[in-house]
């Protein structure tokens, strides 16, 4: 099975769908690069903590808050460059320590799991990437191999080591979600012990060393509600950078074993029906997953449409 328009499912936010080409063979040319800031066409924006500026659009849309490179923030040192669109335009975006001032009062600060839903797919596609490279810049200042303090290099997708030469690259933590069905089509569905209460969502967790992806998936479920899974299949992916992680979505097919939940990580799982789901959703009992996560996306495939909102 795949996400497609024909399942009324839509597509998986945050999955760079957005026609961003992100022009990796540029990111050492630093001739290249100094020509690109410089051109009028090229729009910059400032992410910081996570966030960046957005704004609603007076026919409804929100936009991110793009500006000329002549008028952005001088900051060489965290200029992250994040590819060309189709018409050619390069864009970059700038990490400070806090967002800029604006006299428009339209603009907001934003993070992804607020904006993410509400910005085009271009817009996702590049406040996703900078937020990635803001998250991993911020967290691996230091050399793994000897501890000296390393330096950016090409366009924020490298950090160097002076010392022993080391080349040290964005981290990207493998994690599994599934969405398990049994005989009888009925979905199983998990909540977490720190969630709001009534909250149930897919299960998921992540890939050890050395361990296949299905073989993250089988156990995953195993640990985590005692059941067995057979017949595991790959729908799609998505980048979650809160603060590194890459969700690797599934299906998979209950053959066996009783819902038992670790109480460490699940506090309680449930076999759902859909009409169980849409009265639980309906009634307020439950809170299903966030319209952003993939974890929605696995559901609505299964469900078939949609899931009603509370």
């Amino acid at each position: 099975m795949r996400i497609t328009p024909d399942n009324a499912v839509q597509s998986v936010t945050l999955a760079g769908t957005g026609g961003i080409d992100r022009a990796s063979g540029h990111r050492l040319d630093e001739a290249w690069l100094a020509a690109a800031w410089s051109h009028p066409t090229t729009r910059v924006f400032v992410v910081s903590g996570g966030q960046a500026l957005v704004e609603d659009a007076p026919d409804g849309r929100t936009e991110l808050v793009l500006m000329p490179s002549f008028d952005a923030p001088v900051t060489e040192q965290h200029r992250y460059f994040l590819g060309t669109d189709e018409s050619g335009v390069r864009y970059f975006a700038l990490q400070k320590d806090s967002l800029p001032g604006r006299m428009d009062a339209a603009a907001r600060p934003a993070g992804l799991r607020e904006a993410a839903g509400l910005l085009s797919e271009r817009d996702s596609e590049l406040l996703v990437h900078a937020v990635a490279l803001e998250n991993w810049q911020r967290m691996h200042r230091f050399c793994s191999r000897c501890g000296e303090h390393t330096v950016i290099a090409a366009s924020g997708h490298v950090r160097r080591c002076p010392a022993c030469g080391a080349e040290h690259y964005p981290r990207t933590d493998p994690a599994v979600i599934m969405l398990v069905t049994d005989a009888e089509d009925r979905a199983l569905l998990g909540r977490q012990v720190h969630w709001p209460e009534g909250r149930f969502s897919t299960l998921a967790g992540f890939v050890e060393p050395g361990e296949s992806i299905e073989q993250a998936v089988v156990r995953e479920v195993a640990e985590e509600v005692g059941v067995t899974v057979g017949e595991v299949e790959y729908i799609a992916s998505q980048p979650w950078p809160f603060p590194s992680a890459l969700m690797l979505g599934f299906v998979a097919r209950a053959v066996g074993g009783e819902v038992r939940v670790d109480g460490e990580e699940i506090e309680e799982a449930r076999w759902f029906s859909r009409d169980d789901l849409r009265s639980a959703i309906e009634s307020g009992e439950i809170l299903p997953p966030a319209g952003i996560s993939i974890a929605a996306r696995l559901v609505e495939l299964w469900y078939g449409k949609p899931l009603p909102r509370p």
